[in-house]
């Protein structure tokens, strides 16, 4: 049973930072492609930032360039998501996904979703 989740998210004050965790089992990490994705109250799940088995690629929406930093260890079967400088629009849940495929990852249909974790930021 393929299981991601996620970690790190809480109650924040504007200009803080954060380090999110996706910690995956139940399959081979190492082969999988990592996103995260972001839903705020009212409005779609947004693709946020993805990165190849092999960390060699990385890819993220102009929205998060920047401020944004996704990468992973294999041999702790976890992927991270750095936030700095967070502000209130940061406010959402924040989901990863993985995938075989990077393009895949991007998209609204990847192969495995985690359940999220939620991120407030107070201004």
């Amino acid at each position: 049973q393929v299981q991601l989740v996620e970690s790190g998210g809480g109650l924040v004050q504007a200009g803080d930072s954060l380090r999110l965790s996706c910690l995956a089992s139940g399959l081979t990490f190492s082969n999988y492609a990592i996103g995260w994705f972001r839903q705020a109250p009212g409005l779609e799940r947004e693709f946020v930032a993805r990165i190849s088995w092999s960390s060699s690629n990385t890819d993220y929406a102009d929205s998060v360039k920047g401020r944004f930093t996704i990468s992973r260890d294999n041999a702790k079967n976890t992927a991270y998501l750095h936030i700095l400088t967070l502000k209130p629009e940061d406010t959402a849940v924040y989901y990863c996904a993985a995938d075989l495929n990077f393009v895949q990852v991007a998209t609204q249909s990847p192969r495995f979703w985690g359940q999220g974790t939620q991120v407030t930021v107070s201004s």
